[in-house]
């Protein structure tokens, strides 16, 4: 917004030329979010614990754990508001609204929508189960059928996938690729959610992958650039690192709140909508198999679930001591802290190997 208003001033007053690189814009856009989180974070926080909407915990069968996160049904949830508040005032203030950052938003909207009815429903009900697990589905699928099939018909450009490493293999889809744009969606954001269960965990991970995304979108939008790199040159979607930016720093202002021990928890309307938004930048940067490499705590995660459903259900056995994988190591003796800061590590050498690819293929 500020771009269209502040840019044209440029024949008139010094500085105002600044506007039109990227680089500013989505550093302000960081520091926009971050400082919006701030500001509205303990307001934020009040209200949710004057409605009284508190994490429900889990207790049957798993009493250590219970012990271990005791006082958390203390802590108020929904904070994920405020990081889809702040993401979107910061967008909406600094980005360029090309159709890219507009789709993003409004995935972003639409699965916070999804989850704020999950939380609204397992709060009403003072249970851990909100919207059945079908509907959830549908929520989730149809934003990703969606955007699936603008893409399609927008180009047969977008109806193949490049492969990290190997800079001359491309998978063609075809009419498969509605569904397989709906399938980075639908599991990226349910790989947050799933991470989303110790304090700053799904957050810090989350910005990483953002700052990540940021670097990509940026060498995707710039012509010279990703001539020079060997990757596919998308006009406009430059502007995504603004977004990611704004992303980056929305997490950061809500990690000052949700770093151990945690004042606010972001619900399902923070993570499926985070989950969302990492997976639709990935689709228009054309860097969607990329996703599992940089946000490979995120597939652990929920790899860990899907591996303990399965074994259970054969075998009558489990792999872990508890899914997803986070509470395991939990269980094994390790604290919340050591968890999270080592999952933080591996994530940060993970975005490193992400953006090793752009020389690397």
């Amino acid at each position: 917004m500020l771009y269209y208003f502040l840019y044209p001033l440029r024949e008139l007053f010094f500085g105002f030329n600044v506007f039109k690189y990227i680089t500013f814009r989505a550093a302000m856009a960081s520091i926009t979010a971050f400082a919006v989180s701030l500001l509205i974070g303990p307001w934020v926080i009040r209200f949710l614990r004057d409605l009284d909407l508190k994490q429900t915990i889990k207790r049957e069968g798993f009493s250590k754990l219970y012990e271990a996160h005791k006082g958390k049904d203390k802590t108020p949830t929904m904070g994920g508001i405020l990081i889809v508040g702040a993401l979107m005032i910061s967008t909406l203030l600094w980005a360029n609204l090309n159709r890219y950052v507009l789709l993003c938003l409004f995935t972003v909207l639409w699965l916070g929508v999804v989850g704020f009815i999950d939380d609204y429903l397992k709060l009403l009900k003072k249970d851990s189960k909100g919207l059945t697990a079908a509907n959830k589905f549908i929520g989730q699928s149809a934003i990703g059928l969606g955007i699936g099939l603008f893409l399609y018909f927008d180009a047969p450009f977008w109806q193949s996938i490049h492969v990290p490493f190997l800079k001359s293999v491309v998978l063609p889809l075809g009419i498969f690729y509605i569904f397989f744009v709906a399938l980075v969606i639908v599991g990226a954001s349910n790989a947050v959610n799933l991470t989303d269960g110790l304090d700053g965990l799904a957050i810090g991970c989350t910005a990483m992958i953002a700052l990540t995304y940021g670097v990509l979108s940026y060498v995707t939008g710039h012509a010279r650039f990703s001539e020079y790199l060997q990757v596919p040159f998308i006009p406009g979607a430059g502007e995504l690192a603004v977004f990611c930016a704004a992303l980056f720093g929305a997490g950061m202002g809500f990690l000052w709140f949700n770093s151990h021990p945690a004042d606010v928890f972001m619900g399902d309307v923070g993570s499926l909508s985070l989950g969302g938004a990492l997976g639709v930048v990935a689709i228009f940067t054309k860097k969607e198999i990329l996703l599992a490499l940089v946000g490979g705590i995120f597939v652990f995660e929920a790899l860990s679930v899907i591996l303990q459903v399965g074994s259970y259900k054969l075998r009558k056995k489990r792999i872990f001591l508890m899914a997803p994988v986070h509470h395991h190591f939990q269980l094994k003796g390790l604290s919340e802290s050591k968890v999270v800061i080592r999952f933080w590590i591996t994530s940060f050498i993970l975005s490193l190997c992400g953006l090793a690819t752009l020389k690397l293929q």
